[in-house]
C-alpha cells in the first residue's frame, strides 16, 4: 500500500525498533533527503543508527538538509520543550538551518526523500518519543505531487529562516493510488485547517475519534459541543490529562480564553474521553506524554504534527487529510485501544469535587 502507518504506545516498542525503521527509510535515499524535525537526538545508542544512516547517505552523494526549531519560549506545557542540542545538529557534515519562531514553533516531523516519498506524523526522533509516548508515523510512498507539496513547505522555511509567513502551500488534493490525500500546512492555513476538521466532525454520522494532547481550537470545540449535546454520533478520544489540566488553569487566569472552559468541560464529560496522567515536564524527567495527534470523522482521517489547538494554528505544522475507510478504521482502533488503557479524563474541577 502506498500509505503505511505505524502506531506507537508507551512501552510498546523499543527505541531500536523505531530507530531501525527510521534508518531504513533514510538508507533508501538515492538523491535527496530534506528533514524538518522539531526534536531529534542522535547522541543515544538508538539515535546512532539514525546518525549512521544520515552520514552514509551524505557520503554516497545524497543531498541532505535539516531544519530544526530554535528559540523555544521556555518550559511551557504544550508542546514540551525539545531535548535536542542545536550544537549537535550544527556539527553534522550536512546543511542545517535553525528556524526561529518566537512564540511559534517549527514543530514539523517530516522527511521528503528523493522528491517522491514522505515520512510524517506526530513522532519526534528521540528515545522517549519512540518508547514512552503514544505516536503515529505515516509514510506515503511514490507520490511526487505530495512530496512536491512538502518540499515547497520545506523550502519556505529554509529560505526565510523563521516560522512567520510560511505554511502557505495550498491544500490541494492529491491522488495516492486511488486515495484522496490533502496536505495541510500552518501557520498559513492554520485557521482553515481547524475549520476543516470541525466541518468533518460536524458532518459525522457514525463516529468521531480524537487523540490529541490538548484540544483548544475554537472551531473544533464549538462543533464538538454541538455533536455531543445532540448525540449525533459516537465521540470518543484520549488526551493528556496533565497537559489539559494546565490548559484549564491557564484559561481560568485569562478572561480572553475563559469562554472555552465550559466547552471543553462538556466535551470531556459527555464524550467518552480517557486521559493519560503523564509526568509533568521538567529538565531530565521522562517525556511520557500522550503525543498522538489525529481526528477520525467517519471515513476521513486527519493525522500529523498538529495539536488541535490555537497555538498549533500559529506553529509550522503539517497534517494529512486522508479519505480512506481502511486508514480511518486503523486509526480509530488505535484511539479506542489507547482509551482502554487509561482512566476517564476529568477536568480539574471535576476531579476536585
Amino acid at each position: 500500500m502506498a500509505i503505511e502507518l505505524d502506531t506507537l504506545t508507551d512501552g510498546g516498542q523499543s527505541a531500536f525498533d523505531v530507530a531501525r525503521v527510521v534508518a531504513g527509510f533514510l538508507a533508501a535515499a538515492e538523491h535527496s533527503l530534506d528533514l524538518a524535525l522539531y526534536d531529534v537526538r542522535v547522541e543515544t545508542e538508538a539515535g546512532a543508527l539514525v546518525l549512521a544512516a544520515l552520514l552514509a547517505a551524505q557520503q554516497r552523494g545524497v543531498a541532505v538538509r535539516i531544519l530544526y526549531n530554535v528559540d523555544h519560549p521556555g518550559p511551557i506545557p504544550v508542546p514540551p520543550p525539545p531535548e535536542m542540542e542545536p550544537d549537535a545538529i550544527e556539527a553534522l557534515p550536512v546543511e542545517t538551518r535553525g528556524i526561529a519562531g518566537g512564540e511559534a514553533l517549527m514543530h514539523h516531523k517530516f522527511v521528503v526523500r528523493d522528491g517522491r516519498d514522505v515520512w510524517t506524523g506526530s513522532t519526534n526522533w528521540t528515545d522517549d518519543s519512540w518508547t514512552r509516548q503514544e505516536n503515529v508515523i505515516v509514510r506515503v510512498l511514490g507520490s511526487e505531487p505530495l512530496a512536491t507539496a512538502f518540499g515547497l513547505a520545506f523550502d519556505e522555511l529554509w529560505d526565510s529562516g523563521e516560522v512567520e509567513g510560511t505554511g502557505t502551500v495550498e491544500p490541494r488534493p492529491v491522488d495516492v493510488d486511488g486515495i484522496t490525500v490533502r496536505p495541510w500546512f500552518t501557520p498559513g492555513f492554520g485557521e482553515s485547517l481547524s475549520h476543516r476538521v470541525a466541518k468533518f466532525a460536524g458532518r459525522a454520522t457514525s463516529r468521531v475519534r480524537i487523540a490529541s494532547p490538548v484540544l483548544t481550537a475554537g472551531p473544533i470545540l464549538g462543533t464538538l459541543v454541538e455533536v455531543v449535546n445532540e448525540g449525533r454520533c459516537s465521540v470518543t478520544g484520549v488526551i493528556d490529562d496533565a497537559q489539559v489540566d494546565d490548559v484549564f488553569r491557564q484559561w481560568q487566569r485569562n478572561e480572553v480564553s475563559a469562554w472555552k472552559i465550559p466547552l471543553l468541560h462538556t466535551i470531556l464529560t459527555k464524550g467518552a474521553f480517557a486521559g493519560k496522567e503523564s509526568t509533568p515536564w521538567r529538565p531530565g524527567a521522562a517525556q511520557d506524554f500522550m503525543h498522538a495527534k489525529l481526528v477520525v470523522a467517519d471515513d476521513v482521517a486527519f493525522v500529523g504534527s498538529f495539536n488541535f489547538s490555537r497555538s498549533g494554528e500559529e506553529n509550522a505544522e503539517n497534517v494529512l487529510e486522508i479519505h480512506d475507510a481502511a486508514v480511518a478504521d486503523r486509526l480509530a482502533v488505535f484511539v479506542d485501544e489507547l482509551r482502554a488503557r487509561y482512566p476517564r479524563a476529568t477536568p480539574p474541577d471535576v476531579r476536585a469535587a
